[in-house]
C-alpha cells in the first residue's frame, strides 16, 4: 500500500493546531449594530465565549459603538480574545452609567487577550468640567463615584494590545490583584488638564508588564501601587501627565511591600515629573519599597526629572509632624540623560526615621538651561558613579563651578 505523505502531515497538522485555533463570535450576532448600544450583546457573546471548551475570538468590528458598564467574568473553559476594531463610546452622563466603578470590567479570568485597533473612549470633558469648575475637588461628595475605563482584576497570563484608552474621566486603567498581564503597543490618551486621570494604576499583582506603549495623561502616567511586584516598564513614551511613580504610599496600615521595578528605554517629554518615589508622612504603614531599577531614560524638560519625595504632602493638606515609616532600600538610577524643567534635578528627600540606603546615581546628565543640574539630599548618601551632581542639603546654595 502507497502512503501519501502530505496528507499524513496535513492530518497531524490539523489534529494538534486545529483544537487551538478560536472559533469567531461576532457582535452582530448578538444584535450588536454600529450606533447602537451592544451592552447587552456583549454580554451574551462573553457568556457564550466562556462556556466554550475550544478557544474563542469575540469580534467588534469598525464602527462607533455604545456602552454601558460591562462587568464580565471568569472563570472561563477556554481561553478568550476580544479583537476591537471600532470606536466603543461610554456614556456622556455619569448618572447614566451602572455599576460600580469602572466602566469595562473583567474579572477572574486566565488566558485573556484584548487586542485590536479600537478605542474605549470614556467622554470625561463633562465630568472633568465638574471636577474644575469650583473649588479644587476634594473627592468627596456627589463626585466621589467617577468611572475608570478599564477595570483588569484577578486575572492571570493576560495580554492588553494595541488597545487605546481616550478620556476616562478617572483613572484610564486599574490593574488590581492579576498575575502575568502584559499591555503592549496600548496608547493612553487625554489632556495635560484633565484631573486624576492616571494612565495605568495597579496594585497586589505580580509580573506586570508595560512594553512599547505611549501614555498622555493629566496625572501619573504609571502609578505603582502596594504589593506590586516584577514590574517591567520598556520603551514607554510618557508625556503629558506626571511621569511614572512608585506610589504614593503610606496611607493605610495594611499596604504591602512593593519589590522589583525596571523602568527602561522610556522618554518623558514636559512631564511634571520624570522617575518618582513618593510616600506619605506622619502615616502609620510599615512597608518597604526596594529593588527599583530606572535606567536608559531620556529626559525633555521635564520639571522634576529624579526624584525621591519621603515628605510628599499634596496641597499642605498633611501633618508632617514624624517622619515617613516606610523603608526605601536598592534604588539605582542609571544613564538618565536629558533636559530640566528646573535646576534641581535630582531631589532625594529621605525618611529622617528610616533614611534610605542602597541608593546609586550613575551617569545622570542633565541639564537646566544649558548648565548642569544640582542634586537636593536629605537622609541619603548615594553613591555616584561616573557623571553625576554631588549632593547638597536642602536649601544649599550651589556649589561654585571649579576653575577654568
Amino acid at each position: 500500500m502507497k502512503i501519501n505523505i502530505a496528507i499524513i502531515v496535513s492530518f497531524l497538522f490539523l489534529a494538534h493546531f486545529g483544537a487551538a485555533q478560536p472559533g469567531v463570535l461576532d457582535i452582530s450576532k448578538f444584535g450588536g449594530a454600529p450606533n447602537s448600544d451592544i451592552s447587552q450583546a456583549f454580554t451574551t457573546a462573553w457568556n457564550e465565549a466562556c462556556a466554550s471548551t475550544t478557544a474563542v475570538k469575540i469580534m467588534i468590528p469598525d464602527g462607533t459603538y455604545k456602552l454601558n458598564s460591562i462587568d464580565v467574568k471568569g472563570p472561563c473553559k477556554a481561553p478568550i480574545e476580544v479583537q476591537v476594531d471600532g470606536t466603543i463610546q461610554a456614556p456622556v452622563n455619569q448618572d447614566e452609567i451602572k455599576g460600580a466603578d469602572q466602566w469595562v470590567k473583567f474579572m477572574y479570568v486566565d488566558q485573556l487577550t484584548l487586542s485590536g485597533k479600537g478605542v474605549f473612549d470614556g467622554q470625561g470633558t463633562e465630568v472633568w468640567k465638574a471636577k474644575t469648575g469650583g473649588p479644587a475637588w476634594s473627592g468627596k461628595g456627589p463626585m466621589s463615584k467617577v468611572f475608570m475605563n478599564f477595570g483588569f482584576n484577578f486575572l492571570n497570563n493576560t495580554v492588553i494590545r494595541d488597545i487605546t484608552s481616550k478620556d476616562s474621566k478617572n483613572f484610564q486603567v486599574m490593574v488590581f490583584s492579576c498575575n502575568n498581564i502584559t499591555f503592549d503597543g496600548f496608547t493612553i490618551t487625554a489632556p495635560k488638564d484633565s484631573p486624576n486621570t492616571d494612565g495605568i494604576h495597579m496594585g497586589k499583582s505580580t509580573d506586570v508588564k508595560i512594553l512599547n506603549s505611549n501614555i498622555g495623561t493629566g496625572d501619573d502616567c504609571i502609578s505603582v501601587g502596594d504589593g506590586t511586584k516584577n514590574l517591567t516598564v520598556q520603551n514607554v513614551k510618557c508625556g503629558p501627565g506626571h511621569g511614572i511613580s512608585i506610589g504614593s504610599l503610606g496611607k493605610i496600615e495594611t499596604e504591602e511591600n512593593v519589590e522589583g521595578v525596571l523602568v527602561k528605554n522610556c522618554t518623558l517629554t514636559e512631564t511634571d515629573n520624570g522617575v518618582r518615589v513618593k510616600t506619605w508622612p506622619n502615616e502609620p504603614a510599615t512597608l518597604t519599597i526596594s529593588d527599583l531599577n530606572f535606567e536608559d531614560i531620556t529626559m525633555v524638560n521635564v520639571k522634576n526629572p529624579v526624584i525621591i519625595d519621603q515628605e510628599y504632602c499634596p496641597w499642605n493638606q498633611c501633618n508632617k509632624q514624624n517622619p515617613s515609616k516606610i523603608k526605601i532600600t536598592k534604588v539605582s538610577f542609571k544613564n538618565i540623560q536629558g533636559t530640566s524643567g528646573t535646576e534641581e534635578g535630582v531631589v532625594l528627600i529621605c525618611s529622617a526615621g528610616v533614611p534610605c540606603d542602597g541608593v546609586e546615581l550613575n551617569n545622570v546628565d542633565l541639564t537646566f538651561n544649558g548648565a548642569p543640574t544640582v542634586a537636593k539630599c536629605s537622609n541619603v548618601t548615594p553613591t555616584v558613579v561616573g557623571k553625576a551632581p554631588a549632593c547638597q542639603a536642602p536649601g544649599a546654595a550651589p556649589a561654585a563651578a571649579p576653575a577654568a
